[in-house]
């Protein structure tokens, strides 16, 4: 999903825009994630970017959406730009501690 999102609508508050954002983007997540896994794979990792527009759009964890669009709300930005792109992930495990060392 490549979108770009009004903040200042005519026919809403920012307020009620932004929440509307971010209910769409919570349904795209939850939709892409129900998808049938790949062979292989164990979970949809997500690459995501939030800008004002797609040339000032910088990476954030796919988390830190909420954070992303209160930050636009309060800096005063007439649109938000969002870029949420689907990848596999697969899990790595992280490498156990010996109970002599602790």
């Amino acid at each position: 999903m490549k979108k770009t999102f009004p903040i200042n609508d005519p026919k809403n508050t920012p307020a009620r825009a932004i929440e509307a954002i971010k209910s769409e983007l919570r349904k795209y997540v939850k939709r892409e994630r129900k998808k049938k896994l790949p062979e292989g794979v164990d979970f949809w990792d997500f690459d995501c970017k939030v800008g004002e527009s797609a040339d000032k759009a910088l990476p954030l964890h796919v988390a830190e959406i909420n954070q992303a669009l209160d930050h636009a709300q309060a800096d005063g930005w007439q649109a938000v730009y969002f870029e949420i792109l689907a990848k596999p992930g697969i899990r790595t495990h992280k490498a156990k501690q010996s109970t002599s060392e602790l």
